[in-house]
């Protein structure tokens, strides 16, 4: 293969949901699109990811891949033999199943490249080893921490996995006019914000974020959820319990998060699970606000250094609110803020990714035919 090499690559999604996993994977795809690839998704008809995949420029085909079902093996063996990728690129286990059986089948057999985007942990049974090792030829990750974790015993070969982190586009996640971005969202020019942008999923910690700011003592601190999901009324229901309605914001999902980012004093998004590289740490790091989470997943790596960026242990909304009060009372200075930025765009960028990516993929192609 040549440096120049362009590759048929087929991103598959069994997942319906919406989070920073469809977005990595959309936003991947265009990048690899815009490089002069061919890049094609399939998934659910009736998931999140086929609904936005025109709004990246994506050519998206749904099959029935939602489930382990002989109808939907036999829907992947079809569009494999049809549409003859170099690379297929499963980023859940139910469709990852789907192409690695699907392929065995194949006359024309492409690489697999498996990634891996949670820190949740792989089961080291007979089938998921034979799907990791077996089932294909690389393993991406989105942090170091889950390389860690599946190569420490063995499971996979440190040769075949890597940390290929998602890459956050630095043009449009940037430092904005804070009191301009407020205006732009409604939100009171006075007011210190906290501001969460996460799919509404209990890991995510939003419940966490709510107990903290019933704690504060500060009438002026408040709070903005951007997302939606599926504990939005258990939030809200929080919410009134507190007696916080007027210093708690959701706004539900947003195409749009970056005025919310400019908008905000502190971005807060304390994780207890399942997190890799967060996006939207990434994208407020991009705009220079202040971080609040927890040491989960690849948190810690990210934010390594970084004295803008307070961590607290996961689940304890009274570690919360002391760092929110310390937050108020004491603004981290520019430079801080600077080295925010700084690190994304040196590790973070969608170029960086996709120098990543290209490299695992390049393995996984020549492997395949080796």
């Amino acid at each position: 293969m040549t440096a120049d090499h362009r590759y048929r690559i087929l991103h598959t999604e069994a997942s319906r949901g919406w989070g920073g996993q469809e977005i990595r994977i959309l936003t991947e795809a265009a990048t690899f699109q815009d490089a002069g690839h061919a890049v094609h998704l399939v998934c659910p008809a009736d998931s999140d990811i086929f609904a936005a995949a025109p709004d990246y420029g994506i050519a998206c085909t749904a099959l029935p891949i939602g489930r382990k079902r002989p109808a939907g093996l036999a829907a992947m063996r079809r569009f494999l033999a049809a549409w003859r990728p170099d690379v297929v690129n499963p980023h859940s286990s139910t469709d990852h199943w789907l192409a690695a059986l699907a392929r065995l089948t194949l006359a024309h057999r492409p690489a697999i490249v498996r990634t891996r985007h949670i820190s949740t942990p792989v089961s080291r049974g007979r089938a998921t080893r034979w799907l990791y090792n077996r089932g294909a030829e690389f393993v991406m990750t989105t942090s170091q921490s889950i390389v860690d974790s599946l190569t420490g015993d063995g499971f996979l070969p440190a040769g075949r996995i890597a940390a290929v982190p998602t890459g956050i586009d630095t043009d449009t996640f940037r430092p904005g006019d804070r009191a301009a971005a407020r205006r732009a969202v409604g939100l009171p020019a006075d007011a210190f914000v906290f501001a969460i942008v996460a799919t509404l999923r209990s890991w995510k910690g939003h419940a966490y974020l709510i107990e903290a700011l019933a704690r504060l003592d500060h009438p002026g601190a408040m709070l903005v959820i951007v997302g939606d999901g599926p504990q939005e009324a258990a939030l809200r229901e929080l919410i009134a319990r507190h007696g916080l309605a007027q210093r708690v914001v959701m706004t539900g999902r947003q195409a749009d998060v970056v005025p919310y980012l400019q908008a905000a004093d502190v971005f807060a998004l304390p994780s207890y699970a399942n997190e890799g590289v967060p996006q939207a740490m990434l994208q407020a790091m991009a705009c220079e606000t202040p971080l609040l989470g927890c040491p989960t997943g690849g948190i810690p790596e990210l934010t390594q250094g970084l004295t803008a960026a307070t961590l607290v242990p996961p689940q304890d909304a009274a570690a919360l609110a002391a760092a929110m009060r310390a937050m108020i009372a004491g603004p981290a200075p520019a430079e801080a803020l600077h080295a925010l930025r700084a690190r994304v765009v040196a590790r973070y960028s969608r170029a960086v990714m996709y120098d990543k990516a290209l490299a695992a993929f390049r393995f996984a192609v020549t492997a395949s035919r080796g």
